[in-house]
């Protein structure tokens, strides 16, 4: 099970053996590691519960692993704040659609590409892809635009923000009992699709029509897409937007619904997201 944590701690024993045997260098290896400065709490924990809606550890995008000469899973997959291929747009797996076993490429009896499941050895490449909604596609590349490991370690709402991303299932009103870690990809997805429902996401004193939903939008300033902390910090309150929920602010600046800043959001992303943003804000 050790072998499963070489991405976290690679020892120097094993460096010296890839080293030897590879001729990758130190600093090669050692960018293929997960940073030091990864929230380690939102991290997918090894190991598989059985239940249907049960986190499994690894997940991955079938058309990535059909693009790869040689077939691997990306460190963003290991993130439980990750439910879509940045590349491909399409929802992530984390079951083998054969026999719906947990992805562990560790636990092989012999070398085998990785891409192999274990218990059936189904090739994961020929999975099909599993629908994402434009709306989800847009949070979580929100989310993992904003959160940037360095702007999310040196803002002052970032600690805040990594225990409402976990609390996500809670505050999205279904799994109210467990943590964004301890779900599947399925489940967390449909986690991030109840949070994009504007009636989820209800403004003290306000009627939640068109009009006015616009009206709040323009009402609130809006950061600049360099200003990754005051991202940061609209996100974390709006994913607190509920009655009692401390702000992650200081100020009595109006606050933004969940909805309305990702339209905020797409709006400054160029090509589809500006057209996804005129159907998340005119909804």
């Amino acid at each position: 099970m050790w072998s499963a944590a070489l991405d976290l701690r690679l020892p120097s024993d094993v460096a010296s053996l890839l080293r030897a045997h590879t001729g990758i260098s130190s600093d090669q290896l050692s960018a293929m590691t997960l940073s030091p400065t990864l929230p380690k709490q939102l991290l997918l924990p090894l190991r598989n519960s059985g239940r249907r809606d049960g986190s499994t550890w690894l997940q991955f995008c079938s058309r990535c692993l059909a693009d790869d000469a040689q077939p691997y899973f990306r460190r963003r997959w290991r993130l439980a704040s990750r439910v879509s291929c940045t590349r491909h747009g399409c929802r992530l797996r984390d079951r083998c659609p054969s026999c719906h076993g947990h992805i562990a490429v560790f636990d092989q009896a012999e070398l085998v590409p990785q891409h192999y499941c274990v218990s059936c050895g189904y090739d994961l490449r020929r999975a099909s892809i599993p629908y994402l909604s434009p709306a989800t596609r847009t949070f979580d590349r929100c989310i993992d635009n904003i959160c940037s490991l360095e702007a999310m370690t040196h803002s002052p709402s970032g600690p805040v923000l990594i225990r409402r991303l976990l609390g996500m299932p809670s505050v999205g009103g279904c799994y109210s009992t467990m943590i964004l870690t301890s779900l599947s990809t399925a489940a967390r997805t449909y986690c991030a699709e109840r949070l994009n429902l504007p009636s989820e996401w209800p403004v003290d004193g306000a009627e939640d029509d068109d009009e006015e939903r616009k009206a709040r939008l323009l009402r609130h300033p809006i950061p600049s897409p360099s200003d990754r902390r005051a991202w940061i910090e609209l996100l974390t309150n709006a994913l607190g937007r509920r009655r009692g929920r401390p702000s992650a602010s200081a100020g009595n600046e109006p606050g933004i619904s969940l909805p309305d800043l990702l339209g905020a959001y797409a709006s400054m992303s160029p090509g589809p997201g500006r057209r996804l943003a005129q159907k998340l804000i005119g909804r």
